[in-house]
């Protein structure tokens, strides 16, 4: 069977994994300062903050941009749960504007449309490894005083050109745009730690914030405690002393993530242009098919720097005369797992018994997730896996070809 997604680990990944292992400690040490300091110089920003995941990533970065009850934050419906539940578990409002139909990201002009009063952030989700319209984006929210978190969860590595700097590549997460970046190491994504996320920002007090509140809220630096020295009961402040100044959560990543993370960063380069490779094969074998539509990028200088963590058709399923769960079943026989990324995170039942989201308030997404259908990319992919998913897919316009004369 051919996965979706699935992730490349090599011996020298497994090899830094044991040396941390080895190490004094094994939670919140050097190694994951290590990672924090190479991956903001990887992106080009002036800090990054690791965590568990990436839910906790865009939790911290809506927190420390003062996100809370009466706020609404504003995503796109085509994402994981994630970018809109982290704005629930503040207390705001999670809202969505629509997609833009060719790129599946957040359409900038459904954005202004729908805007509301009481929006204060923007999660502007890249879809598939593909960056949104930051700069668009940024024009509507920071007009109106919200904040701009990128979620370039799907988008380690991924850069992205604009019109108003031709030849110009914008890094994820260190860009102008993007108040903050948030990134994903899950399994599946263009590089993993198992489970982690990273947070990035150039603002030195978001950065500070968000190492305290990752821990607790705990200081243990002597030169930041708030209490005074005469205080009846704390006065005394050994080495066993810690303060909690805020309210935080426990979000640390281990030294052994940090140094899988490390690995995998030094392989990025590697795995990104394999992907773009497999994107490339896809498209130049499903280019004359009239029942599919490939993806397709802003700007056509993209094709270097997307990081396609996803490769999603849209497929006219009438035309092949089969529904998707047909199609799917189909693919699983010839060994090829197809996925659906993304369920309309508004149309979920929760959301709608909450918020009263219904049908019809982002007509291109509903219509993106009636037709979509991803197919297996990943860096381990062989030659052979990706020409057999190629082939496996035209056969289904071969069964069709002689009851809907779709092309083959």
């Amino acid at each position: 069977m051919i996965p979706y997604g699935r992730q490349s680990i090599s011996e020298e990944d497994i090899a830094a994994v044991a040396a941390a292992l080895r190490g004094n400690l094994i939670t919140q040490g050097p190694v994951v300062e290590a990672f924090e300091r190479q991956f903001a110089e990887h992106v080009g920003a002036k800090h990054a903050v690791a965590v568990n995941n990436a839910t906790c990533a865009l939790q911290l970065a809506m927190r420390v941009a003062g996100i809370g009850p009466g706020d609404r934050v504003v995503t796109s419906p085509i994402t994981f749960l994630a970018s809109a539940n982290a704005a629930v578990y503040l207390g705001a409002t999670p809202d969505f504007a629509d997609i833009d139909a060719a790129t599946y990201t957040l359409d900038p002009a459904a954005l202004a449309r729908d805007w509301k009063p009481d929006t204060r952030a923007v999660v502007a989700v890249d879809y598939a490894g593909q960056a949104c319209d930051l700069p668009a984006i940024a024009r509507v929210a920071h007009a109106r005083g919200a904040v701009v978190i990128g979620d370039a969860c799907h988008a380690v590595g991924g850069a992205f050109h604009t019109e108003t700097a031709p030849g110009r590549s914008w890094r994820l997460g260190g860009n102008p745009w993007a108040d903050m970046t948030v990134f994903s190491f899950h399994p599946v994504k263009t590089m993993t730690t198992g489970e982690g996320g990273m947070l990035v920002t150039d603002r030195d007090d978001w950065a500070e914030q968000a190492r305290l509140l990752r821990t607790h809220g705990m200081v243990r630096d002597a030169g930041r405690f708030q209490l005074p020295a005469d205080d009846p009961v704390l006065g005394e402040k050994g080495p066993w002393y810690y303060e909690m100044q805020e309210l935080g959560w426990n979000f640390r990543m281990t030294e052994f993530q940090a140094a899988l993370g490390l690995s995998q960063l030094r392989r990025l380069d590697g795995f990104l242009a394999r992907r773009r490779d497999i994107v490339a094969a896809y498209n130049a074998g499903f280019a004359d098919l009239d029942w599919v539509h490939v993806p397709r990028l802003r700007h056509t200088e993209d094709v270097g720097t997307a990081s396609w963590h996803l490769y999603t058709l849209q497929v006219d399923f009438a035309a092949l005369g089969k529904t998707r769960v047909e199609v799917f079943k189909a693919l699983a026989a010839e060994g090829v797992i197809a996925h659906v990324l993304y369920i309309p995170v508004h149309l979920q039942p929760w959301y709608r018994k909450v918020y009263g989201y219904r049908p019809g308030k982002c007509p291109a997404a509903e219509n993106f997730y009636a037709q979509a259908m991803s197919l297996p990319l990943f860096p381990a992919m062989e030659d052979s896996d990706v020409r057999h998913v190629i082939a496996t897919v035209r056969k289904l316009g071969r069964e069709a070809a002689g009851t809907v004369g779709v092309a083959a």
